[in-house]
């Protein structure tokens, strides 16, 4: 087993549920991205997503489209974040994904991406924009170099989540409601219903993400899965904080109570 089915075993037989934390690569800079990551795993975090900057993110609302573009306007290049990754890999030792899409991958050449992956230490990835159907684009090259392809479910997938979940690979990636990522007041979805259909297909890791940005979110929503998924949110802190010690130290606060409401 890699160290995405390692965590979850891990936590299950603890009790415990998965947090998943995610940043955007280079926002507000690579070594504060270093920093970040390292506090959020001191803090409680049990895998990390790394969002990749690119310039048309069409799965991301405002708060993580402008992590991106102030990223981009740095030039991070993926090249650096890779870098970053095998600097975390010296004490980060929690499962590290990116989140990307699937257009970085075909520019940076997708067997050379994932043999860089793993060489820096990466994980898994998750690809918004590359349907179900599309995956055998990338999934035979990130199987040869170990990399799990983490799939996505929505309320709307209806019967396409069988299919999605049977050959889901980690944890399949739960949508918490339409749309685009962003922090959210409530969920219209029927979460009893929607886990009604994933459960029947796989037994694999669960996790919610889309619009999670409290405690008492992770309250309501702990129940139906395995993990729960933390973005908008956290770079929201990060873009409010004056300076990179501030953001390291909002965040590493923020995950703590996130955590708290998570082994309540």
């Amino acid at each position: 087993m890699g160290r995405i089915e390692n965590k979850f075993d891990e936590l299950k037989k603890a009790g415990k549920k998965a947090l998943i934390t995610f940043v955007t690569a280079g926002d507000p800079d690579i070594d504060t991205t270093v920093r970040l990551v390292e506090e959020m795993e001191r803090r409680g975090a049990d895998i990390v997503e790394l969002g990749v900057p690119y310039s048309d993110p069409i799965a991301e609302g405002p708060v993580i489209q402008a992590a991106n573009e102030r990223a981009l306007s740095k030039g991070i290049k993926i090249k650096d974040i890779m870098a970053a990754v095998r600097e975390m890999r010296v004490s980060v030792k929690v499962p590290l994904l990116y989140l990307l899409y699937f257009n970085c991958i075909l520019q940076y050449g997708p067997d050379m991406f994932f043999r860089d992956c793993a060489g820096a230490g990466i994980d898994g990835v998750i690809i918004p924009d590359l349907p179900f159907e599309e995956r055998d684009e990338i999934e035979g090259v990130a199987e040869k170099y170990g990399i799990v392809d983490i799939t996505l479910v929505s309320p709307v997938s209806n019967e396409r989540i069988q299919r999605i979940a049977k050959s889901a690979r980690g944890f399949i990636y739960c949508v918490s409601s339409l749309g685009v990522t962003g922090v959210r007041n409530g969920f219209k979805t029927d979460f009893e219903r929607f886990f009604s259909y994933i459960n029947a297909a796989s037994d694999i890791p669960k996790a919610i993400g889309f619009g999670i940005s409290t405690p008492e979110h992770v309250g309501m929503l702990k129940g139906y899965c395995d993990g729960l998924i933390v973005g908008s949110a956290i770079v929201k802190r990060i873009a409010g904080s004056p300076n990179p010690d501030e953001a390291v130290g909002n965040v590493g606060g923020y995950t703590l109570e996130l955590r708290a409401a998570l082994d309540m």
